[in-house]
């Protein structure tokens, strides 16, 4: 399943468990692979392919993801503190998180469009000059969470929390709200809005 200078290939493979924390993994490509309770906290990624992955219940905090390949990558009640995404190849970048811990990571100019963001904590993240056209935020925690330029077209924050987006300075065109958070979009002028 190698050549001689390629990479080491893991195919529908199960991983339970493992440590790979402050670790460094070379030249690996996973291809729909389940990866369960793993710790990559502080793991050195760069350079590997994640393609089909699925990660349940994973620490990847503070994990150093330089050029690694993410497509079709689902995320499930993972802890991923202080990521930075924007160093990940962008050719296979494509994810999905469920349940996840996101806090203090930055997507800075990323491209996730329909990203599903469904109960996850983003605290602090960073969403500035994204494209998340059509993303989902459902019941996700935005507390701090920072939009500038960011392209928010037909994105879903219905039942999303503590957000605040100034549509001045983004683009909300089919944005969807409900009425009881409306409060965050107006936050910039103060007002004391009662439900």
């Amino acid at each position: 399943m190698t050549s001689s200078n390629g990479p080491i290939a893991h195919q529908q493979k199960t991983f339970t468990d493992v440590n790979y924390a402050e670790k460094r993994l070379k030249n690996r490509e996973f291809i729909e692979c389940e990866f369960i309770g793993c710790d990559f906290s502080k793991s050195d990624l760069r350079g590997n392919d994640f393609v089909d992955c699925h990660f349940k219940q994973c620490n990847f905090s503070m994990a150093i993801l330089n050029g690694a390949g993410f497509r079709d990558a689902s995320f499930t009640e993972c802890k991923m503190l202080g990521i930075d995404f924007t160093q990940c190849n962008r050719l296979m970048f494509a994810f999905s998180f469920y349940g996840c811990t996101l806090d203090y990571s930055t997507f800075l100019g990323t491209r996730l469009r329909k990203t599903p963001f469904w109960e996850c904590s983003l605290k602090e993240v960073d969403f500035s000059e994204a494209d998340l056209t059509a993303a989902d935020f459902r019941n996700a925690d935005l507390s701090g969470a920072r939009f500038s330029n960011t392209v928010l077209e037909k994105a879903d924050f219905r039942t999303a929390l503590n957000f605040g987006i100034d549509p001045d300075f983004n683009k909300l065109k089919k944005a969807r709200f409900s009425a009881m958070n409306l409060s965050g979009l107006l936050y910039k002028y103060n007002l004391d809005i009662e439900f």
